[in-house]
Order: C-alpha cells, then structure tokens, then sequence
C-alpha cells in the first residue's frame, strides 16, 4: 500500500486549517486516514504548525513519501534533516550521539532565524500601527478645521444679514438729514427777517 502524508482540510470558508495526516495515497483529500502528525495554520503570519517530530521522522523513515506542501512543512521542522542525519547513522557514517548534537545546533540555528522574523514583522506592525495614527490624527485636525471654518463663515454671513437692514434704514434717514439741513438756511432767515417786521410795525404805529 502507498503512503503518503499529506494535508487534510477543515475550517471555515477563507479561513483554512489543515491537518497533517498519513494516508493511503488511493484516498480521497478528506478521506479516510492512518495517523494524525499534527496541524498547520496559514491564516497567522509566521504560519503556526504543530507537529510530531519523532512520528512523522518514523513514517518519512518507513518510506511515506510527503506531498509537496507537506515535504516543505516537514523540512521546516526539521523532519527531513534529522532523516538525513539518521541515514548517515544507520550507514555508520555518523555516530548518534554527533547526529544529536548536529541537529540540536541546526534547530537553535533556524529558531533564531523564526525569532528574527518575528522581530521584523512585529516591529513593521508598529511602524505601520504609528503611521495610520499619526495619519488618523492629521485627518481630524484637518477636518476639525474646516468644520471651524465653515462655522466661522456661517456666523459671518448671519452677522451680514442682521446688519443689512440697519444699513438700509441709515440710508433711507440720510435725505431726512439733508433735508433738514437745506431747511436750516431759511428758518435763519426767517428769524432774520423777523426784526426787520418788528421795526417796520413800531414806525407804522409812530405816524
């Protein structure tokens, strides 16, 4: 019977998850299956994969050939280099104990690379999380400036509106004044020709 390990999958809609699974190569992608290995989750950035390292180095071991998703997986893990590690053991090419030590210095080596990645990617989140703030913030002070001064132009046309009608009745009491002014000269003369009046009456009354 061929074996493979493959992925098998479950989970909502757009949102994935796959499970890490032996299976005989004839089944369906969701079909009947051996052995769960472990899962893998790609909606989260690194992906999460839970695995059992030491199952599925014994199934890659008994001749299980991985699908190639699930060969990338297992070599992520280290699966495929402790396979190789374990050949050279079985050749008598390498000692267990060395092939130990080898595979303990590449697993330090590659989680100080997962940590680095995490790094870069948590600290460009906070980059990008500081630029839509600042930008949020530019936003609405801008826009707390135009609401300023969309009422600031709103007061100053009412403002216009209730002086037009004062202007107006200065206008309309402007000719009032002229014409009392015109009308000044001749109450002056009036008065003026008032005692001329006077003292034609006392020489009348004389003769």
């Amino acid at each position: 019977m061929a074996v493979k390990i493959r992925l098998s999958r479950r989970g909502r809609k757009k949102l994935a998850i796959y499970d890490i699974v032996v299976a005989d190569a004839r089944s369906p992608r969701d079909g009947r299956i051996i052995e769960k290995l472990g899962n893998y989750n790609p909606n989260s950035n690194p992906a999460i994969i839970n695995l059992d390292v030491d199952k599925a180095l014994d199934w890659v071991m008994k001749g299980a050939q991985p699908s190639q998703t699930a060969r990338a997986i297992l070599s992520y893990k280290g699966v495929m280099m402790k396979k190789h590690l374990q050949i050279g053991v079985n050749k008598g090419a390498l000692k267990q104990d060395v092939a130990d030590k080898k595979f303990e210095t590449w697993l330090k080596e590659k989680e100080s690379k997962i940590n680095k990645k995490i790094d870069s990617i948590n600290e460009a989140s906070e980059k990008d999380k500081t630029k839509r703030l600042s930008e949020e913030k530019a936003y609405n002070k801008k826009r707390e400036d135009d609401i300023k001064k969309r009422l600031e132009e709103v007061l100053a046309a009412e403002k216009a509106k209730e002086e037009a009608p004062a202007a107006e009745e200065a206008k309309e009491e402007a000719p009032a004044v002229e014409e009392a002014k015109e009308e000044a000269p001749a109450a002056e003369e009036a008065k003026e020709e008032a005692p001329a009046a006077e003292e034609a009456k006392e020489e009348d009354s004389k003769k």
